[in-house]
């Protein structure tokens, strides 16, 4: 009798700590990003910071949720939310086609303009349309990364993708490489710690930009409850100015 009791109390007790388990489970939202795209997501010490993970914040506050930062490579984030493994990505996507077939989007909530970093000491690009038969370094999976590819809009010597951009900066400063196509401000971070990179300009002072994008939070396809969660806090921090108050805030953190 005494065996059959302990039995019971050992099932009854595991079976409440499983509960246990999954309550906090289910109390817990978790974003994918890569921390190494300031000013939408980078490192300050040890923590994940930035406009992205602010946004995300606001989410996670809005559901009654602690977040979770789950810190990974831009391609690993996208197919980490595809698989169930996040609950969303926020780490300045933009919506492509192609990626519509695999995720669903939130309601934009930026709008950016991806510009060319050259190593100032060697240029060997000069404009927005000097891009053909050179050697062209972007984030791999990165929009910028679908739009040299495509033929109809450049024809590179070679693209180099990087799971990093401070990789691609290294081989931009050592010549491997002669440019690197990406979005605006990390583009600025990027040349602001690196004295020896520059932005390529046109002849009024303004960034020579390549093209435009917006960009999106992920979810798995069809997790349309989640999705109106986040559309409903995007709308509401459009509509006070916070998102333009978490790209002040960051930009100036980052010294641009």
């Amino acid at each position: 009798m005494k065996k059959i009791v302990c039995l019971l109390l050992a099932a009854v007790t595991a079976v409440s700590l499983a509960g246990c388990g999954k309550s906090s489970d289910d109390n817990k939202l978790i974003v994918g990003t890569e921390a190494g795209f300031a000013p939408y997501e980078y490192m300050e010490g040890d923590k994940v910071v930035g406009i992205d993970m602010d946004i995300a914040q606001a989410i996670a506050d809005d559901m009654g949720k602690e977040l979770v930062i789950k810190n990974m490579e831009f391609e690993g984030a996208l197919l980490a939310v595809q698989k169930g493994k996040v609950d969303f990505v926020a780490a300045g996507v933009s919506i492509d086609d192609k990626r519509k077939k695999k995720m669903d989007f939130s309601h934009e909530y930026v709008s950016s303009t991806d510009v060319i970093v050259v190593n100032k000491n060697t240029p060997n690009v000069t404009s927005a349309k000097d891009l053909n038969d050179k050697i062209v370094g972007v984030q791999q999976g990165n929009i910028a990364d679908f739009y040299v590819s495509n033929p109809e809009n450049v024809t590179p010597k070679d693209i180099k993708r990087y799971s990093k951009f401070v990789q691609a900066a290294e081989d931009l400063k050592n010549n491997k490489i002669d440019c690197i196509v990406m979005d605006q401000y990390p583009a600025q971070e990027l040349v602001t710690a690196n004295d020896n990179l520059a932005i390529i300009k046109k002849s009024d002072g303004t960034n020579d930009v390549l093209f435009e994008d917006k960009y999106a939070i992920a979810v798995k396809k069809g997790n349309k409850k989640l999705l109106d969660e986040i559309n409903k806090v995007i709308d509401k921090l459009i509509a006070d100015g916070k998102i333009e108050e978490f790209t002040a805030n960051h930009t100036k953190t980052s010294g641009q």
